[in-house]
């Protein structure tokens, strides 16, 4: 299984590094997503969804909507038609833009989909 972590973060108390690192645990293969960073847990970070090869079968936000939002275009022209948005990343406008551009947000916790409790990978 492959997921894109937008907004995977360096800073290990983000979720947006939770994250990375409670795929990685359950096997799955972490695509982190972040312009301003070259490496996170040990993996390539890709600058865009776009440039991350092949399909994926998860997409997770881990940035503000406002930031989300501008990424729309490039989510729909990966031919992505889910996404989970995480507590905290969501907003009224930012769903209504997901739906109007054929896109299903999902408003769940993605670490906690997983069976991963955020608090057990604080510290760690």
């Amino acid at each position: 299984m492959r997921i894109a972590i937008i907004g995977a973060s360096k800073d290990r108390n983000k979720f947006g590094n939770m994250a990375v690192r409670a795929y990685k645990m359950k096997g799955w293969e972490v695509f982190p997503v972040n312009p301003h960073e070259k490496e996170i847990e040990g993996l390539k970070v890709y600058k865009s969804i776009l440039d991350i090869p092949g399909e994926l079968d998860r997409v997770s936000l881990y940035v503000p909507a406002k930031v989300s939002i501008k990424l729309i275009p490039e989510v729909k022209k990966k031919g992505i038609k889910d996404i989970n948005v995480s507590p905290g990343a969501e907003s009224d406008e930012l769903i209504k833009a997901l739906k109007d551009a054929g896109i299903t947000p999902h408003l769940v916790c993605s670490i906690m989909m997983l069976g991963v409790n955020p608090d057990d990978l604080r510290n760690t």
